[in-house]
């Protein structure tokens, strides 16, 4: 394998288009820091924070904390202060941030596709019972998220999960950020390969690695073998989707340049067969372009996604070929795409005989309880362990099947079931303006309780639709590929300003993959939720043809029924309401 590291100036073997002014790209000679976050790593490489953590900050308390740590470098060890209780979302722009500040940190704890045995999930539990005052939540990227952490508890707090083979380490950062891996890599019976040593590989070079902590911005990595493409693939800086070449048989498709927030782009796909041994390779290829060649003056446009927007995938293609592989790719017709990804909710047989469990939680939301009473389920029921999936679901692994019915009722006493509702299995929601400093809006509570309600008034729905529900722009949950994506602001009723949220509807990843309709001047406040999402989920059940999927319906339904304007009567079309 080539030497990836930066050395100055690097032999150009392509031409690449020199911007008009600079961007700060290393690979064209702009070294110097163009913002004060590339300044400050410039200064010192943030994992070099981690020292100062364990042996002057949690001695020393809270204020002691240098503020370039507090608010930059802290990142890379998981760590961001959480909001300030009390301060409302019409403050959250106008106040600096050091105002926004908490005295204390949410942590972020990374998984990268890891089985969670009994004791890994009771330590998660454990530590949040005794250190987070309770809280947890299952993120879209296979994290366990938590709040109320104080820094003088932080060494310990990383000792114990150092003992069960977690960490915190970047799980924030302008570095590799979690990586999604396949819930049921190397057991489902219709996997096509398991990934999952791959991911281990770019886990053990990535991480703690000074080569990649100062990439441009947040780096986001999927991999999976399955055929649902089951980490959102089209959404992620730079992901692996399992493909078949007639002659090589199974690897893996590269797509870079996914992302979303402000503003998003799918992944475009290279088209290529990488091997399973190759990929780890290949992704230090595609992260060194992005640390060398990724744009560093303008945060909003420090992104993967840029940068392959700007050169084109044939030019990044014939870079990563060319100056960091130093041998051509295999050209190989890009996978189809399911018609939706699997989250892998209820009971399946698994290659071996056993069985995996897929449970859903609300919205992501779950304890220190629960995570323990599932360490407790999972060494009762004789299973090998849990993974966590990018839809804020959990899978159980190995379950024997004499055992699955228990374990299915077992999951229910602990708050997680298996035979979720539509509204359960496909609603998301990111932290909000409960501990989030860029939140305008509450959304974890809100969701759970329009999932209560949409439970009662669609009991029996026969068709799937997801709902997203963000507090703020940068799409933490996904707004702009939701059947309904609820983008968190303040809105005008009544002559106050009150929360609501803008509409999103018809987004979609997998097959028909877009961004949703966004309707002219369209607002619903959050007080007005639940009827409006009624008043469109009951016009798309009688406007409806015979299969006719939501985002389908949404394209081509007339805007006095998207905004709930006029509501249909089952009589009124197809559908029954």
């Amino acid at each position: 394998m080539p030497d990836l590291r930066f050395h100055g100036t690097r032999p150009q073997h392509t031409e690449i288009p020199r911007p008009k002014r600079g961007e700060g790209q290393w690979a064209l000679g702009f070294n110097e820091p163009l913002n004060k976050n590339e300044q400050a790593k410039k200064d010192d490489d943030p994992l070099n924070v981690r020292d100062r953590i364990l042996y002057t900050y949690s001695q020393r308390g809270f204020d002691s904390i240098d503020p370039a740590d507090l608010r930059g470098r802290f990142r890379w060890m998981g760590l961001y202060t959480q909001r300030k209780p009390g301060i409302d979302g019409g403050r959250t722009g106008s106040m600096e941030e050091e105002e926004l500040d908490d005295r204390f940190f949410m942590m972020r704890v990374r998984t990268d596709g890891q089985v969670l045995d009994a004791e890994a999930l009771r330590t998660l539990g454990s530590i949040s019972t005794e250190k987070a005052r309770g809280t947890a939540d299952i993120t879209d990227r296979n994290n366990i998220q938590y709040h109320w952490i104080d820094i003088v508890d932080v060494p310990s707090i990383w000792e114990r999960l150092d003992a069960v083979g977690l960490t915190s380490l970047e799980a924030c950062g302008d570095g590799p950020r979690p990586f999604l891996g396949s819930p049921v890599a190397g057991i489902a019976k219709d996997e096509l390969i398991d990934g999952s040593s791959a991911l281990a590989e770019i886990k053990r070079r990535a991480l703690d690695n000074p080569e990649y902590s100062n990439l441009p911005r947040k780096y986001k990595t999927a991999l999976t073998g399955h055929p649902s493409h089951d980490v959102a693939p089209e959404i992620n800086d730079v992901s692996f989707v399992a493909t078949v070449h007639p002659e090589h048989g199974v690897g893996f498709d590269v797509w870079v340049g996914g992302g979303l927030s402000t503003n998003p782009m799918l992944a475009q796909k290279l088209g290529v067969w990488v091997s399973l041994d190759e990929v780890p390779d290949v992704w230090e290829g595609v992260t060194a372009i992005f640390r060398d060649y990724g744009y560093r003056r303008l945060r909003s446009r420090a992104r993967l996604k840029f940068l392959v927007a700007d050169w084109g995938v044939e030019k990044f293609r014939e870079v990563l070929e060319k100056e960091y592989l130093g041998h051509p790719l295999v050209d190989c017709p890009s996978p189809e795409v399911p018609e939706r990804q699997g989250d892998h909710i209820g009971v399946h047989e698994q290659k071996d005989g056993r069985f995996y469990v897929g449970a859903a939680p609300v919205v992501g939301r779950i304890d220190g309880a629960t995570l323990s009473g599932l360490g407790d389920l999972v060494e009762r029921h004789g299973t090998d362990g849990v993974r966590l999936t990018a839809y804020q679901k959990l899978v159980v692994l190995g379950v024997p099947g004499d055992r699955t019915d228990a374990l299915v009722a077992d999951l229910e006493t602990i708050g997680l079931t298996a035979t979720p509702s539509n509204w359960r299995r496909n609603t998301l929601a990111c932290t909000g303006i409960e501990f989030c400093k860029l939140a305008i809006v509450d959304t974890k509570q809100r969701a759970m309780d329009l999932i209560g309600v949409l439970e009662q008034r669609f009991p029996t729905l026969d068709t799937p639709i997801s709902v997203n529900v963000n507090g703020c722009p940068n799409a933490c949950a996904r707004t702009q590929v939701a059947d309904i994506g609820l983008k968190g602001q303040l809105v005008t009723h009544e002559g106050e300003q009150v929360e609501g949220f803008q509409v999103h509807l018809g987004g979609a990843l997998a097959m028909g993959a877009n961004f949703g309709r966004k309707l002219r001047a369209h607002k619903v406040t959050s007080a007005g939720l639940d009827d409006y999402i009624t008043a469109v989920v009951t016009n798309y059940l009688a406007d409806r043809t015979d299969g006719e999927s939501f985002a389908t319906w949404v394209h081509r339904a007339d805007e006095e029924l998207l905004k709930g304007d006029k509501v249909l009567s089952a009589a009124d079309g197809t559908g029954v309401a």
